[in-house]
């Protein structure tokens, strides 16, 4: 790194004005707020505000929604996969699976839905490789290098190994076993101990009170 190759487009040179410093500066005392007034108070937001009137942000027609049942997929380009394969950190002698991308540090994350295979240059091989999505065009160019493309459902228990002790299902229960439960509750039954009743006093009869 030298003098002349730093770029001063990114950089931030000019400093930010630091204000309330004294009259001298030029952005004492109201630190260039003014006097009184909203504006000049903290914490008020009036960006958008048009005096009541229903304002233009809101007034604008919706569109569109977010999906979240959308699947997100480790895109890999087929330049990618030339490239692994000169680097020889994929081989294109055998059949490449998911064990292997994940070997050449392309790791997916829980929040993907497997690997999608891309098209954006030509394979310079013939492959026979696995993936979980691949486009129309990728599957065209694997047929034209005389390769094979094998599409797999995706399962995250292949990638992501579930936590020790807690037999969770997908929606965070635990998972209760009836017949040990049932058994638990007749072996409390059985240790109860049993209930003692105390003497009452015997209520007299309404006879013997006529009879007094």
């Amino acid at each position: 790194m030298k003098l002349n190759n730093i770029r001063t487009e990114t950089l931030k040179l000019k400093k930010a004005k630091r204000v309330g410093r004294g009259i001298g500066s030029g952005k004492g005392k109201t630190c260039g707020r003014g006097i009184k007034g909203q504006k000049s108070r903290t914490g008020v937001s009036i960006n958008g505000f048009e005096g009541g009137q229903m304002p233009l942000h809101m007034r604008m027609p919706k569109h569109g929604f977010k999906n979240k049942f959308k699947k997100k997929f480790f895109i890999i380009k087929t330049s990618t996969i030339n490239k692994l394969i000169k680097e020889k950190k994929l081989s294109d002698k055998k059949k490449i699976i998911f064990s292997d991308f994940q070997n050449a540090n392309l790791l997916i994350k829980p929040v993907h839905s497997g690997y999608k295979i891309l098209f954006n240059q030509k394979l310079d091989c013939s492959l026979n490789i696995q993936a979980h999505k691949a486009s129309k065009a990728v599957i065209d160019d694997i047929k034209r290098a005389g390769g094979n493309l094998e599409i797999v459902k995706f399962k995250k228990s292949d990638f992501f190994k579930a936590s020790k002790g807690n037999d969770k299902d997908k929606y965070g229960s635990k998972s209760i076993d009836v017949k040990k439960t049932n058994e638990k509750k007749q072996q409390k039954k059985s240790v109860l101990k049993p209930t003692t009743v105390k003497n009452r006093p015997e209520k007299k009869s309404k006879e013997i009170k006529e009879g007094k």
